[in-house]
C-alpha cells in the first residue's frame, strides 16, 4: 500500500490529533539533597540522574528542596545539569538555578537568635553549645566554632571567639552538643525560642534556627504556586525531620532508608537508602519504560 497522508472527501489533507500521553501520576518531584538525593560521597549516582531524566521526559518536573543556602548546593545543581526553580536554606530561599539568582532570602534577626542559643545553652546546664552561622545571601558562608564539627570543610570560617559569630548579618544558626541528644537539644531550643524562631533537625549532630515561619513545606508552597502545581501533584522525598513540613504537605511522602525514625512515621513509602539509589528505585516504578 502506497504511504500517503489521509485526506478528507474534499481531496485536501486531513490533519490527524496528535497522540496523547497520560500525564504522570505526580508531575512535581520534589528531592532534598544529603542524605536523598545526593549518595555518601556527595555524588548523584548514574542511575539515579537517569531516573530523573526519565521523569522529565514524561513531563514531570524535579524540585530540589534542601537545608542547603543556595552557595552551597550550586555545584551540586550544575553537577546534575538542574534548571530552573530550587527550595534552599530549608525554606528560606527561592533560588533559580537557570538564571544563577536568587529570588527570595530571609535573614535572621541576630540579637534574637543568640538569645535563643544562651537561653536553651542555659536550660540545658550542661557547657556551651558548639556553633555555626550562615553568613546573609548571596555570600552565605559558615562560620564555625573550633569544635563545631570534626572535619572542617573547605570554605568554612572558624572562630575562636564565639562573639565574632554575631559581627555581621546572618541567615540561620546551627548547634550541636558533644554529649546529649538531639532531640533534646532541639526540643529546648524550640521552647527557649518561644515561637521568636523556628527551629528543625537537619542531620545528625545538627540543629537549626532559622527565622520564625521558615520551614520546607513553606518553601515548597512558594515555589510550587509559581511553577502551577498543588500538593496532589507532588511526590516528595527526605531523610530527616526537617523534611516532616514537606513531606505532610506533598500528596505523597516517601522516606529514605537511612530516614530518622521521626520522618518514617508520617511517610507514605520507605524507599531504599541514598546508596541504594532509592529515588531512583520509586521514580523506575512510576515512570516505567514503555
Amino acid at each position: 500500500m502506497p504511504d500517503t497522508a489521509p485526506t478528507t472527501a474534499s481531496g485536501a489533507a486531513r490533519i490527524l490529533p496528535r497522540p496523547r500521553t497520560a500525564p504522570p501520576r505526580f508531575p512535581l518531584v520534589a528531592t532534598d539533597l544529603d542524605g536523598t538525593l545526593l549518595r555518601s560521597d556527595l555524588t548523584v549516582s548514574a542511575r539515579t540522574r537517569d531516573a530523573l531524566a526519565l521523569a522529565r521526559h514524561r513531563g514531570a518536573r524535579h524540585l530540589v528542596v534542601t537545608g542547603r543556602p543556595a552557595a552551597s548546593c550550586r555545584e551540586f545543581l550544575v553537577a546534575i545539569g538542574y534548571r530552573g526553580l530550587a527550595v534552599c536554606g530549608q525554606g528560606a530561599q527561592l533560588y533559580d538555578a537557570s538564571a544563577d539568582r536568587l529570588l527570595v532570602s530571609a535573614a535572621l534577626d541576630r540579637e534574637r537568635a543568640r538569645s535563643v542559643v544562651e537561653r536553651t545553652e542555659e536550660a540545658l546546664n550542661a557547657g556551651p553549645l558548639e556553633l555555626a552561622v550562615v553568613t546573609a545571601a548571596p555570600e552565605n558562608r559558615c562560620v564555625v566554632t573550633p569544635r563545631f564539627a570534626d572535619r572542617i570543610r573547605p570554605g568554612w570560617g572558624v572562630v575562636e571567639d564565639r562573639e565574632e559569630l554575631w559581627s555581621g548579618p546572618i541567615e540561620k544558626v546551627l548547634m550541636r552538643h558533644r554529649e546529649l541528644p538531639d532531640g533534646l537539644v532541639a526540643a529546648t531550643a524550640e521552647r527557649m525560642g518561644g515561637g521568636e524562631v523556628a527551629v528543625t533537625h537537619s542531620e545528625k549532630g545538627m540543629i537549626e534556627v532559622l527565622p520564625a515561619g521558615t520551614d520546607k513545606a513553606v518553601g515548597l508552597q512558594l515555589a510550587a504556586d509559581r511553577m502551577g502545581f498543588t500538593p496532589a501533584d507532588t511526590i516528595a522525598f527526605g531523610d530527616m525531620p526537617n523534611d516532616i513540613p514537606m513531606l505532610n504537605w506533598a500528596g505523597f511522602g516517601v522516606a529514605m532508608g537511612n530516614a530518622h525514625p521521626d520522618l518514617v512515621a508520617v511517610a507514605d513509602e520507605r524507599a531504599p537508602g541514598h546508596d541504594e539509589d532509592g529515588v531512583a528505585v520509586v521514580l523506575e516504578r512510576l515512570f516505567p519504560r514503555s
